[in-house]
């Protein structure tokens, strides 16, 4: 699920910008429409599947001669346009070893792009030189209008990221997710061919082809920047090359190593870090499911069983500096991404896995919607949803308490866990239920109060005991009779 050096080399890379004259390939203008994608993907599925070959020059791009190879300001696709749809490309790296081909898109007729090393501006020797005329891109990003940061960007298989509205990047979508929870069987199908197609002074609309060894597909990312944060009206047309067991959709990867509730994890001097802290979800019915990350101490899955589901996301709730101390990446300005279907889902499960990591440079948890209905060949699999990527600490739109902070400790006996839950925005002078379930645990001591000296603020506390010390899930939410009010809280103790 990991790819340890995705963040470094996004951060390294710099930026070429090229000229739309410079750039063109020497085959002209095709017809290009979404329905001639589709057929494409549809095509390629009845076909054996044939990887795209690695550059034999990629494996000596480091991160230090993509740091050094610096792409020439003055040559951005759309440079010579107002707004934020200047696109800058990233070359083949030891990283994103394959090539990808890209096109632009003007009036129904797509032109492509060609590869040029003098795209680069670098010192004599450097490795990104050493690839040669026609090497192939490795991705893109979408630059702001000030040209000081990119706003969109994709590279390496199906990845793609968009920052915060404070211009700071985290966690990552992608795609399609294969077999990410079955050891041993995960495939990465990649994007393998890009059309651009400038649609305003903010918008750029992505058209990617997407391959791997059991599925194909067309995707269309309608793409804007907004005061906001970054928003993609994603539809994809997917077609199963051969009988997959878990196929996720809407996925998105991120990294939890540590925070005040999992200290002993982690050996780093900073009191957390963490580029999500909450798994979100929105079921139909109403309730909000809040699920805690958490560092595991072996692999950890967690299924969340769903009908039409309205919409579901990995959160960076906590957004206070003091809880991180890094003047360097800013944890608490990362992105939240929230995933909202654009037509109802059907039953299937959200679905969270996480394995155990002690770095803040490997993705470690991933989450994604897997559908009831088999993936099979020659069953065509439609998707369309919204990807929100915001600062919003509530995406699910409620306006009932929402979990604050989460601590672990020992209980009041020996062999005891404690477990304390905040709760935010509960009405001064409100006292409601606490309602628990522990599952096999047994919970021998409850209390909640209001926090003195902190509007809105409600703890819960909880000793639990866990037979044999086994892992369990405790559930926690506040409500006032039938009611509820707060988020349905889920915890992985002792996971």
């Amino acid at each position: 699920m990991t790819d340890m050096n995705r963040r470094a080399l996004l951060a390294a890379s710099g930026a070429a910008l090229l000229l739309p004259d410079a750039l063109r390939a020497q085959t002209g203008a095709a017809a290009f429409s979404w329905e001639r994608l589709v057929a494409m993907a549809q095509q390629r599925a009845r076909a054996p599947f044939r990887d795209t070959p690695v550059h034999p020059g990629a494996a000596k791009v480091d991160y230090d001669a993509l740091h050094a190879a610096r792409f020439r300001d003055e040559r951005t696709l759309w440079g010579d346009l107002p707004g934020a749809t200047g696109i800058r490309f990233f070359p083949l790296s030891v990283n994103a070893a394959q090539p990808v081909t890209i096109a632009t898109v003007e009036k129904g007729r797509a032109t492509p792009l060609r590869y040029d090393p003098a795209m680069f501006d670098m010192p004599a020797g450097n490795a990104v030189g050493a690839l040669g005329a026609d090497a192939g891109f490795a991705g893109f990003r979408i630059m702001n209008a000030a040209r000081d940061g990119d706003w969109l960007s994709f590279l390496g298989a199906s990845y793609f990221r968009a920052p915060s509205p404070q211009k700071q990047f985290g966690l990552s979508a992608r795609a399609i997710a294969i077999n990410t929870s079955l050891p041993g069987r995960e495939e990465f199908p990649r994007f393998t061919h890009f059309w651009l197609e400038r649609v305003s002074d903010n918008s750029v609309t992505v058209y990617a082809l997407l391959d791997g060894a059991s599925i194909t597909g067309a995707y269309h990312f309608a793409s804007s920047l907004g005061a906001d944060g970054v928003r993609q009206d994603v539809t994809a047309a997917l077609f199963p090359r051969r009988p997959i067991e878990e196929l996720g959709l809407m996925p998105m990867t991120s990294m939890f190593w540590y925070d005040q509730a999992n200290r002993t994890q982690g050996t780093d001097w900073r009191p957390e870090i963490h580029d999500s802290d909450m798994l979100s979800i929105a079921s139909a019915d109403g309730t909000v499911h809040a699920r805690p990350l958490v560092n595991p101490s072996a692999p950890h899955f967690s299924t969340f069983k769903e009908t039409d589901p309205r919409g579901f996301g990995l959160l960076q709730r906590d957004r206070d500096f003091d809880h991180y101390q890094d003047d360097g990446v800013f944890y608490d300005r990362r992105p939240s991404l929230w995933a909202r279907p654009s037509q109802p889902l059907g039953a299937g499960q959200v679905r969270l896995y996480a394995f155990p990591t002690d770095s803040e440079y490997v993705d470690n948890v991933a989450a994604y919607w897997t559908p009831d209905a088999p993936a099979r060949p020659g069953r065509r699999i439609d998707a369309a949803y919204r990807l929100d990527w915001s600062a919003a600490r509530a995406p699910a739109g409620s306006d009932i308490a929402i979990v604050e902070n989460v601590w672990r400790g020992r209980g009041s006996q020996p062999g005891q866990d404690r477990l304390v839950i905040d709760f935010s925005g509960v009405p001064t002078g409100t006292k409601p239920d606490i309602w628990t379930d522990g599952g096999e645990a047994r919970i021998v001591n409850r209390a909640g109060y209001p926090v003195l000296g902190k509007d809105g603020l409600f703890r819960t506390v909880l000793d639990i005991e866990r037979p044999g010390g086994k892992a369990a899930d405790i559930r926690v939410q506040l409500r006032a009779g039938n009611r509820a009010f707060s988020e349905y809280v889920h915890y992985p103790l002792g996971a």
